[in-house]
């Protein structure tokens, strides 16, 4: 598959409002989905998440290890992951404080972080209430789509 054909899915996806599409094409299969966090803002459309699986020979599946692995599964422990690939900053500035810390409880909506991605500041807001137990990642590092970012303790 090449760009154009790509480029045309998207265009479909967003005439036919599709949050998903996937396409299996000689051998090789292409998911689509748009990215859906509600604290992302766009200019023009909004992106879309692309993810590539070719076919791999077992021993060849075997080797690849996942990129971020999973932290202990627990009920008692969520990952917030970045929706995007950019830059993470954990305050807005260099001079203002981090918009969360350790031990902070947070509240939905509240600014967690903000993804630089293309000249553009993305506010990244929690989506549950809960006590931040980690931050995973550095100021000023960069992040990966699907990279964990923090580790919360869920609240009621």
């Amino acid at each position: 598959m090449n760009v154009k054909e790509i480029k045309e899915m998207v265009n479909l996806m967003n005439e036919n409002n599709l949050s998903e599409l996937e396409i299996e094409k000689e051998g090789m299969r292409i998911k689509l989905k748009k990215c859906t966090h509600p604290s992302q803002e766009y200019s023009l459309s909004a992106p879309v998440a692309i993810e590539r699986e070719e076919r791999l020979a077992p021993s060849e599946a075997a080797a690849q290890a996942p990129r971020y692995p999973a932290k202990e599964a627990s009920a008692n422990r969520i990952e917030i992951k970045s929706p995007m690939v950019g830059t993470f900053y954990r305050a807005p500035s260099p001079e203002a404080p981090p918009f969360v810390q350790v031990n902070q409880d947070i509240e939905p909506g509240q600014v967690i972080c903000i993804i630089e991605a293309m000249k553009l500041m993305n506010e990244i807001k929690a989506e549950l209430k809960g006590k931040i137990l980690e931050i995973l990642v550095d100021n000023a590092e960069p992040v990966e789509f699907g990279q964990p970012l923090f580790l919360i303790e869920p609240r009621q």
